[in-house]
């Protein structure tokens, strides 16, 4: 007697495997569409120092803009999330990126002046940003700086509290990871965060 051909899955069998492979292929398309995102659009960034205040608080999540920087040069004014420089953030921490605002651009030459404003190839600004209008003051060494092609000056807005291209010099382009855009949580502290214009000091 012959033997009798094989049995054919049911259609209940091949349901089950054909849910099991999308169901893989849905994880793994995911899985692809979120590093990319982060590598080349917007990645989430988890505010944990005081230098940005009030501007940005500790313990606030922002996304930053990592795509429009390759598209032009950033901008005076601008927030930007960048790696610090080596020897420059300490212990548990030492990766974590450091957030500021772009103060000097490429070419600039940065005085703090003695009245505390900032002058950008010797004209002082007004800076309405700085936390409870902290007057910026210099590092024991230099209050000059030129900032170097590829290359910005950086400080936070809590001068205080921050430590910026005063302590470690311009940060190179290729340090920035990119432009803090959105601030999401907390909910109450919703929405974009713009790039502010440095105004001449009117006197």
């Amino acid at each position: 007697m012959p033997d009798a051909p094989p049995a054919t899955p049911g259609p209940r069998q091949r349901t089950a495997t054909g849910c099991l492979v999308e169901l893989l292929e849905t994880v793994v398309l995911t899985l692809l569409i979120f590093v990319g995102v982060q590598t080349f659009v917007a990645q989430p960034y988890q505010v944990e120092q005081e230098s940005m205040e009030q501007t940005v608080l500790p313990r606030e999540y922002i996304l930053v803009d990592k795509l429009t920087p390759h598209l032009g040069p950033y901008n005076r004014g601008d927030i930007v999330v960048f790696h610090p420089p080596a020897g420059f953030s300490t212990g548990p921490d030492r990766d974590k990126p450091f957030i500021k605002r772009i103060i000097g651009l490429p070419g600039d030459r940065i005085d703090i002046a003695s009245d505390g404003r900032v002058a950008i190839d010797g004209t002082e600004y007004d800076e309405p940003y700085v936390y409870e209008g902290q007057p910026t003051t210099a590092r024991p060494g230099t209050s000059t700086w030129v900032v170097p092609d590829g290359e910005y000056f950086v400080m936070g807005d809590h001068r205080e509290e921050s430590t910026d291209s005063r302590d470690f010099g311009p940060v190179a382009a290729s340090q920035i990871i990119g432009r803090a855009w959105l601030r999401y949580w907390p909910l109450d502290r919703f929405g974009i965060l713009p790039p502010a214009d440095l105004e001449p000091a009117s006197r």
